[in-house]
């Protein structure tokens, strides 16, 4: 095993938020570094001179210590200390009132906490915590960060090796292919059992299991729940469920359509995205070359989705576009509301603007620009006075990472 330290970008800012008196929390799915992020905080912490408590509550030793009441749990959280650690803080009982009564007190200590479900967060923070908390979501690692690595290596073998088994920072500790699949494997695995096992019907864990089979071998494509439900022996109400467990579980990314003039436009569609190339490879037991998959085309377009995803902001949201008579655009960007086009394609043969972003254009006078990714074709085009830039796929983080205000 090869021990690899990576700088993560969102390291920063949350070092930063130590200094501030609100309840920091930091959601994502499992082995996506949270844990990782809480030891570097601690770190930050105690170098500055700050007294640090930390506590991982998914050790049944740890959690034990909390089953006091809810005055000793205050006590525990502010007594001689300045800033406290919770990792998987939803075992919790009592979590949102906890938090509140810390940062409500007078004994300035800060708390930072980490989550894997929203289900479970949000019932433990149904009492209002506005302007008492600050809300990061960690992903998987992107390209840039993963390709700390090895900063010495072929960019090319990178990116397939990206796009095979995906970002999870305990894979760059692995160095053979069986060691990343088996890991992957027991993602899954632990992932079934403990943060889905308890939300659904134990009679439904097979449905569920064919359900997210499909939706990783549809991936970018557009999904009916009434199809599925009938794939699969479930209700489309079951289906939609679901489908929120692993939105909500931080597995899934559900994109909606955008849709706002033309009559033609299908509105009520979307498309399912797996949070993580290597879990969607893994649940379709494919890890071959890039150059003899058929869905080369699917991963490339879903490494460019991660990419925005994972630098989203505040004022933006992701969708995509297609109208009645089959004309589509991969992704189309809001910034303030305002549209940025995204296509993805692994080649061109010439420099041409897709007719679809031509159609959107014409329709949507406010649009930004657009970019089209592909694995052979730079350079830049206009229509309608808008700039539409050609880009290769091997940069596209990086651009992205500038698209969304992130360098």
């Amino acid at each position: 095993m090869v021990l690899v330290r990576i700088n993560r970008r969102c390291l920063a800012g949350l070092v930063a938020e130590i200094g501030r008196p609100e309840i920091s929390i930091l959601l994502g799915p499992r082995q996506v570094g949270k844990t990782f992020l809480l030891r570097e905080l601690q770190k930050h912490a105690q170098k500055s001179g700050l007294r640090t408590r930390y506590y991982n509550l998914e050790i049944p030793a740890e959690l034990m210590a909390f089953n006091k009441s809810d005055a000793e749990v205050f006590r525990m959280l502010t007594d001689k200390v300045d800033v406290v650690f919770i990792d998987e803080f939803h075992y919790l009982k009592n979590a949102s009132k906890t938090f509140k009564a810390v940062f409500d007190s007078r004994k300035k200590v800060k708390v930072f906490a980490t989550g894997s479900s929203s289900i479970e967060i949000h019932k433990h923070l149904k009492e209002s915590l506005a302007g008492r908390r600050l809300v990061t979501r960690i992903a998987p690692l992107t390209l840039d960060e993963f390709n700390q690595k090895n900063s010495d290596g072929a960019a090319a073998g990178r990116y397939e090796e990206y796009l095979t088994y995906g970002g999870l920072p305990g894979l760059l500790h692995l160095s053979d292919a069986p060691s990343k699949m088996r890991l992957l494997d027991e993602f899954l695995a632990t992932y079934i059992q403990k943060d889905v096992k308890s939300l659904i019907k134990e009679e439904n864990i097979r449905a569920f299991n064919n359900l997210i089979y499909l939706l990783a071998e549809n991936q970018g494509s557009l999904v009916s729940e009434n199809s599925l439900s009938r794939e699969i022996g479930l209700t489309a109400a079951t289906v939609n469920k679901h489908i929120s467990i692993l939105d909500k579980t931080y597995v899934c990314h559900p994109v909606h359509s955008y849709s706002r003039r033309l009559g033609n436009e299908l509105k009520k569609s979307k498309k399912i995205y797996f949070y993580d190339l290597g879990i969607r490879n893994a649940l379709l037991k494919d890890f071959g070359p890039l150059r003899h998959r058929s869905d080369l085309g699917v991963l490339h377009e879903s490494f460019v989705f991660l990419q925005l995803a994972y630098a989203l902001k505040p004022n933006m949201e992701i969708r995509f576009w297609r109208n009645k008579l089959g004309q589509e655009i991969d992704f189309v960007v809001l910034k303030d509301r305002r549209p940025f086009l995204i296509e993805v394609k692994t080649a061109l043969a010439a420099r041409e603007i897709p007719p679809a972003m031509k159609t959107f254009l014409t329709h949507y006078p406010e649009t930004i620009g657009g970019i089209v990714f592909s694995e052979n074709m730079t350079g830049e085009e206009k229509f309608l006075g808008k700039t539409i830039r050609f880009e290769r796929l091997s940069s596209a983080a990086k651009s992205l990472q500038s698209l969304m205000g992130d360098s």
